[in-house]
């Protein structure tokens, strides 16, 4: 049976919350000590710039979706992501962890390469490659630092932004793999073209110096940071587990190479760190951001205001 892509639509805009319902003010701030602030920081600094990563990726899927609905839905993701973006800002407001002018910190090389590449290809990627980039993403880096901050947070008003973020999430996933079965049931000829299409060196190139470093980095980090690694293996599992489940993902060829990377990334006695994964985020390190030129335009809608959707 067809996936009902409207009555999700329907969903979506019924689920719709902004950060005028929360009350930023409610007690529980307190709860955020200096060592755990000290902690956190660049952690959330972290979260807040991977949300914009995933919108600016579901901007690039709206412009290549396969209907008219499944695009709507890409654009209410897009606005999703970053308003998740702003809710976590919000807290960090919240804890204290902005500067004394509210300035957002920057984002570290990796993330700013990701937001560049992005940025610059992300339109011309062909549709297998980037819908099934994101819901890695979603899975391994989402799922895995969400549920870190949550064990390490006790403060009522982040648990309670969290809720809707993960709601959203939940459809955000849900969406993602159906759109793959969608995609996994065309013809063969067009799968192969797509695939052929997504062995280009520039996106090849890209994709080894900006999506390996990024999740490996982020991965160390969140490790180092006291996240058990079972939980950041069930957190990367989850999407081969909904993958496997579909008839047609399995004939996307993008999803069986990064189903293997990610196996791969929680392993970190395989040879992939060794020899590539470790080298790049050495590499990246080296790279001066002044290179990476001003921030995009569209970062700047990044904001802890709570106003209303």
């Amino acid at each position: 049976m067809a996936y009902d892509f409207d009555a999700m639509l329907r969903t979506i805009k019924d689920k719709q919350w902004s950060l005028a319902d929360i009350d930023w003010d409610a007690p529980g701030a307190e709860t955020m000590t200096d060592e755990l602030r000290a902690k956190m920081r660049p952690f959330m600094a972290d979260l807040v710039w991977i949300e914009h990563v995933g919108a600016r990726g579901f901007a690039s899927l709206a412009k290549k979706a396969p209907t008219p609905v499944i695009q709507e839905i890409y654009r209410y993701f897009h606005a999703e992501e970053q308003k998740h973006a702003n809710a976590e800002l919000a807290l960090m407001k919240r804890w204290g962890m902005l500067d004394q002018d509210g300035s957002m910190p920057e984002p570290n090389i990796n993330v700013k390469l990701a937001i560049k590449v992005l940025d610059d290809y992300g339109d011309t990627l062909p549709l297998t490659a980037l819908a099934t980039l994101i819901p890695l993403l979603e899975c391994a880096l989402d799922g895995a630092l969400v549920k870190f901050l949550l064990e390490e947070v006790s403060d009522p008003v982040c648990h309670q932004v969290f809720r809707h973020i993960n709601s959203d999430e939940s459809r955000h996933i849900t969406a993602d793999f159906e759109v793959l079965e969608l995609i996994g049931a065309g013809s063969t000829t067009k799968l192969l073209t797509e695939s052929v299409g997504s062995l280009k060196p520039q996106i090849v190139l890209g994709l080894i110096v900006v999506f390996v470093p990024l999740i490996n980095k982020m991965r160390d980090n969140i490790v180092a940071m006291g996240l058990p690694e079972k939980k950041l293996y069930n957190a990367v599992k989850r999407f081969s587990t909904i993958g496997g489940r579909g008839e047609f993902t399995k004939r996307i060829p993008a999803y069986h190479v990064l189903k293997a990377q990610a196996a791969m990334i929680v392993d970190r006695s395989h040879v992939y760190h060794r020899l590539l994964a470790d080298p790049m985020v050495r590499m990246t390190r080296l790279i001066p951001a002044r290179l990476l030129g001003k921030p995009q335009s569209w970062t700047e809608e990044i904001t802890h205001e709570p106003v209303a959707s």
